[in-house]
């Protein structure tokens, strides 16, 4: 299926559907989960009302069959009955990379959302085949940067400046689209794992950066580096000039587009200092997609991959509150039981959109190509693919 054709809604208003106290989160048939209200992609009713544990041995069989055909890459946010099967798993960095070392797999089956699932297909070579168990796995950050509005502001911005005053930068978190437009005009593409590195390439490059679509991302990476605050604006689509004069443009080092994550704006301070009561020796770790006041309240703070590292690495005995994603939060204290691991938040709520990928679309795709069926292929159009893996190239070079 052509991406122009796919429309993936914002879904922040579906998250809370899947949210718990002390519940686990274990995946129930696809139909008692659409009873939700979710809007997911619909199924044949007979993967709709598989069990889960029936879904798994399907799933297993097809991936004896097909054998070395097919890769699968799992983002850590995956839910367990998902990330079991991944040859691979990893942030969005790390599966970028992976996804441009695939040389042998005919299909590509990314366990996460769409804009992932695109860089994939931008990386990975034509002969391969990129496909999204889920069409509706997108991601409410990235669908806050529409192509038309970026357009608007890029077009703005050069009527007050030209393409050598400023890098256009989008974070891996957004779709082909913003990725071909920084490919074009010298931008680069980042990850949480190395804003930092690529704002300072940036930097010597421009004497500005637009920063697409995160604005906490983009305001914690420039504060950790020395920039202040007031070098720091937002742009707001559905205001003139972004909301900004011309004046504070001008002064400006650092133009934030006015996006965020769902999922990591839900931690507070007011969470850390509880934790903190609740057990003076806690240690606090939290995602940079977080606010400027939670990450400068923690202890540490980093990407995904960072988050893991760290928790992996330390003393056991130590307790740690984790402001990211809950399946991930989980998963830590499952590999780590000799430390204390707990999700800040006490109101746990996975990524709604990483959620959509059930075992019951992923069993669907691999019945499909026993089947010699490519279902939900994500392919991106020739000429947006040239200028993203400009952008992206960019960024790998510089690792």
């Amino acid at each position: 299926m052509l991406r122009d054709k796919i429309k993936i809604p914002i879904s922040e208003l579906e998250q809370s559907a899947f949210c718990r106290n002390d519940e686990d989160l274990d995946s129930k048939t696809l139909e008692e989960e659409f009873n939700a209200g979710v809007r997911w992609q619909k199924l044949p009713i007979s993967y709709m009302r598989t069990a889960p544990e029936d879904l798994e041995a399907n799933i297993l069989s097809a991936r004896k069959k097909l054998g070395d055909r097919v890769v699968v890459l799992g983002h850590h946010y995956q839910r367990d009955e998902v990330i079991k099967f991944a040859d691979l798993k990893g942030d969005s960095f790390k599966l970028s990379q992976y996804a441009a070392e695939q040389k042998n797999a005919e299909y590509i089956i990314f366990c996460g959302v769409h804009f992932m699932a695109e860089t994939a297909d931008i990386l990975s070579s034509d002969e391969q085949k990129v496909i999204l168990p889920n069409l509706t796995a997108g991601c409410s950050m990235a669908d806050m940067a529409q192509t038309d509005d970026v357009l608007d502001c890029w077009d703005d911005l050069m009527e007050l400046m030209t393409v050598d005053d400023i890098t256009p930068m989008a974070y891996m978190n957004s779709t082909a689209d913003i990725k071909s437009l920084c490919g074009k005009n010298g931008g680069v593409i980042c990850t949480s794992s190395n804003a930092k590195q690529i704002f300072d390439w940036a930097y010597k490059q421009r004497d500005k950066i637009l920063f697409l679509p995160d604005q906490h991302l983009g305001r914690n990476t420039a504060v950790n580096m020395g920039i202040d605050l007031s070098e720091i604006i937002v742009w707001d689509p559905f205001k003139p000039l972004g909301g900004n004069t011309k004046e504070e443009i001008a002064n400006s080092k650092l133009i934030l587009w006015k996006g965020h994550c769902s999922v990591h704006t839900r931690f507070s301070t007011a969470q850390i200092d509880k934790a903190r009561e609740e057990d003076p020796d806690i240690n606090i770790i939290v995602h940079p997609e977080c606010t400027l006041d939670v990450v400068q309240s923690a202890d540490y703070y980093g990407s995904t991959e960072y988050i893991k590292k760290i928790i992996d690495e330390a003393e056991p005995g130590t307790s740690w509150a984790i402001g990211t994603e809950i399946s991930m939060v989980n998963r830590l204290s499952e590999e780590n039981p000799d430390k204390k691991i707990f999700c800040l938040d006490s109101i746990v709520c996975p990524c709604s959109t990483m959620y959509r990928i059930h075992p019951a679309y992923l069993s669907w795709v691999l019945d499909g190509l026993l089947e010699n069926k490519v279902i939900n292929q994500i392919k991106v159009p020739d000429n947006v693919r040239k200028y993203s893996k400009i952008s992206l190239n960019r960024m790998l070079e510089l690792n």
